[in-house]
C-alpha cells in the first residue's frame, strides 16, 4: 500500500514476510556474504532443518522470448500471468557462472538423486545448464529419479504444458521423458508417470529412461510418505 502512495508499481505482490527475508538477503550479499551464506543463515532462522543449496552464487537471469520480444522471468510470470506463448528462454549469465563447490560435493556424496516435477524449462532447466552441473551428475553413483511435471497431458500447476505446446512439444509424461533424453542424455534413470499416464510407459522406455508407474498427485500427508518411501525402495533396486 505504501509503495502505491509513493507511485512506485505494485504488481509484484509481496507482504511483509517476503520484503523482511528480501531486505536481509540483500543487506547480506551487499556485505559481501555468498548466496550459499545467505540461503543457510535465513533456514536456520526459519527452522529448516534441510540443507539447502542454490545451485550457484553468481548473478543467472532466466529470460523468455514472447511475441513482444525478451522479458524478464518476473514480468512473464507475474505481471503477465504467463499467458504468452513461449518462443525461446535463456539464461542470461550462464556461461560465466559455476556450480558451487558446496553442491558439486553435495552430488558425489549424494544416495539418491530425485528431480522434482518442476517445471523442466523454468525451473529445472536453470540448474542442469550450469557449467559443471551434468558433469558431476554423470559422474554420481547415486541413481538419479525423475517425476513428471505432467499428468493427463497437463501440469497439475503452472504453465509446463503450455510452454511444451508453444515450444513444439508433446504435453505429455513420454514428451518430458524425450525432453529431458534429448536435452540431458544419461541424466535420468527412472521416470515416474501417473497412473493415468500408464498408455504411455512403452513410450518413455523408448528414449531410454525407465518407466515406473504410480500415483503421483499427492495431497495428504500418508501419500506424501508413501510416495516418498517408493522412491527409496525404486533407488535400492537401481
Amino acid at each position: 500500500d505504501m509503495l502505491a502512495r509513493y507511485g512506485e508499481p505494485t504488481w509484484f505482490k509481496l507482504g511483509d514476510r517476503d520484503l523482511a527475508t528480501h531486505v536481509a538477503r540483500t543487506r547480506m550479499l551487499g556485505e559481501g556474504a555468498r548466496l550459499t551464506e545467505v540461503t543457510a543463515t535465513l533456514a536456520r532462522a526459519l527452522g529448516v532443518t534441510a540443507s539447502l543449496l542454490p545451485a550457484t552464487d553468481d548473478r543467472v537471469r532466466t529470460q523468455i522470448r514472447c511475441a513482444d520480444g525478451w522479458l524478464d522471468f518476473q514480468d512473464y510470470f507475474v505481471r503477465r500471468h504467463h499467458a504468452d506463448d513461449v518462443l525461446e528462454l535463456r539464461f542470461s549469465g550462464i556461461e560465466q557462472a559455476a556450480a558451487t563447490d558446496d553442491v558439486l560435493a553435495a552430488v558425489v556424496a549424494a544416495d539418491l538423486i530425485v528431480v522434482a516435477p518442476s517445471n523442466p524449462f523454468l525451473s529445472v532447466a536453470p540448474i542442469l545448464s550450469l557449467p559443471g552441473i551434468m558433469d558431476a551428475l554423470r559422474a554420481a553413483s547415486a541413481g538419479v529419479i525423475g517425476i513428471s511435471p505432467i499428468i493427463g497431458r497437463d501440469a497439475v500447476r503452472g504453465p509446463a504444458a503450455q510452454i511444451m505446446r508453444s515450444l513444439g512439444i508433446e504435453p505429455s509424461a513420454a514428451g518430458v521423458a524425450r525432453h529431458y533424453a534429448q536435452q540431458w542424455p544419461g541424466l535420468m534413470d527412472v521416470l515416474l508417470i501417473d497412473d493415468v499416464d500408464s498408455a504411455e510407459a512403452s513410450a518413455v522406455s523408448a528414449t531410454g529412461i525407465r518407466p515406473h508407474v504410480t500415483g503421483t498427485l499427492i495431497g495428504d500427508e500418508k501419500e506424501r510418505r508413501r510416495l516418498a518411501q517408493e522412491i527409496l525402495e525404486l533407488a535400492g533396486a537401481l
